[in-house]
């Protein structure tokens, strides 16, 4: 059992600030970017092609995850990882202006993501090392709205900022170069912060060592592939969301693009409001409403209503294309009720990967779960400008809504535990 060393920082002293900082860079490479680079003028099809490719380094982390419990304790690989993240922020910086503003700052993007899909490993080793079993579950809401609140900071506040610098500087570039300055800042303090706040468990150490690496590795991945049903739990895994992998890389070109092309014409602060503030906000509730509900009555009484809730407000996006509204109040709350959906039914995705990964190796199978839930958004989210630049946003759409038939069918075919995740 995990006991906190007497004397250690209260854990409101921490962890906020470490799931928040775990939150922004994610952020960063999958929605910031995104805006960025269509301030920027890059096309639709570039933009979902090469920010999809930011999606593999968490697909692909649990094949490195090991190497975080042998070598070097997990608090130290967060600080460090924390300093480098935040270097790499300025590195963007440096690189939005020069003339391979899309190459350069893309390669960083890359270099980042690594380091927080990294930092992801270690911050969630970290958390159930600092803190005994009961203080674990008590926190687990703490984590999930810190991270929350990042996505928030993220897609709405920086977007928000840097469509006000483009307003008054009048230069798209340098109002980047900012926003990238404030984060390397901003990260610079979170890790020297760490350095001196995070606890330092008794039980953080390197760990296996003497052990054979590549023995471990097969033992657990031949676990994980060895479970009944294993190709329809796959199926589920990178289909749940085919369509909406697709959707959310081209939601935001959309509120951007000009009325003349099929988009809403709404400004870089707009978009800001309505989908980085408002829509992050009811996504959150719909989360949390979805957890209450599934404790309620358990997965699989939920799970239909939860899939049709979630695709289902995908139709606001055709009403919106045809209609092309020009009040931003009307676009965030059509945007609430999507995104409220979206965060209903992906709970029921979530707590799928929960029971598939019970057993011996449950923390192990949880990050396979999470590298096929990356490599389900990864893949779909390539081919989505491409796409959109050939039909249009009204049939993209219209694309969408019969892209959520693979999702339903693979609901159909997987068994779920009766009781599961109902509270006794």
């Amino acid at each position: 059992m995990t006991t906190s060393a007497p004397g250690s920082p209260h854990p409101w002293r921490w962890i906020p600030t470490l799931y928040f900082g775990q939150g922004i860079p994610y952020v960063v490479a999958m929605t910031l970017s995104v805006v960025m680079y269509k301030n920027l003028k890059v096309s639709n099809t570039e933009i979902a092609l090469y920010t999809s490719w930011l999606y593999l380094p968490w697909v692909i982390k649990p094949l490195w995850s090991p190497l975080v419990d042998l070598f070097r304790t997990k608090r130290a690989w967060i600080v460090s990882l924390q300093l480098l993240i935040g270097a790499a922020f300025a590195v963007v910086a440096l690189t939005v202006p020069a003339p391979g503003f899309f190459r350069l700052p893309l390669a960083v993007f890359w270099l980042m993501a690594f380091s927080s899909a990294t930092h992801d490993i270690a911050a969630d080793g970290f958390y159930l090392l600092a803190l005994p079993a009961h203080q674990q579950a008590a926190f687990v809401g703490v984590r999930s709205t810190c991270y929350r609140l990042a996505m928030i900071a993220g897609q709405g506040g920086l977007v928000y900022l840097a469509g006000s610098l483009q307003e008054i500087t009048g230069d798209v570039r340098a109002a980047w170069t900012a926003v990238f300055i404030l984060l390397a800042v901003v990260f610079a303090v979170i890790g020297l912060y760490h350095r001196f706040v995070l606890p330092r468990p008794a039980a953080d150490g390197p760990v296996g060592r003497g052990q054979p690496l590549t023995a471990g590795f097969i033992a657990v991945f031949g676990a994980f592939f060895r479970k009944p049903g294993i190709a329809v739990i796959l199926s589920f895994l990178l289909l749940y969301r085919f369509a909406e992998a697709q959707l959310l890389k081209l939601v935001t070109p959309f509120l951007l693009d000009s009325r003349a092309v099929g988009g809403l014409g709404l400004t870089t602060q707009q978009v800001g409001i309505v989908y980085g503030t408002v829509g992050v906000a009811a996504l959150t509730l719909g989360g949390l409403v979805g957890g209450y509900v599934i404790s309620r009555f358990g997965l699989r009484r939920l799970l239909w209503p939860m899939i049709i809730t979630m695709y289902f407000p995908n139709v606001v996006f055709v009403v919106l294309a045809v209609t092309q509204p020009a009040s931003s109040a009307l676009i965030g709350t059509a945007l609430a009720v999507e995104q409220f959906g979206y965060g209903f039914g992906f709970t029921a995705y979530l707590l799928y990967m929960i029971m598939v990964a019970e057993g011996e190796h449950k923390t192990a199978h949880y990050a396979i779960c999470t590298g096929f839930m990356a490599l389900g958004m990864m893949v779909p989210g390539m081919f989505a400008g491409w796409i959109q630049d050939h039909v249009g946003y009204l049939k993209f759409f219209l694309w969408i809504l019969a892209a959520s038939i693979p999702s339903f069918i693979a609901t159909a075919l997987i068994k779920v535990d009766p009781a599961f995740g109902k509270k006794c």
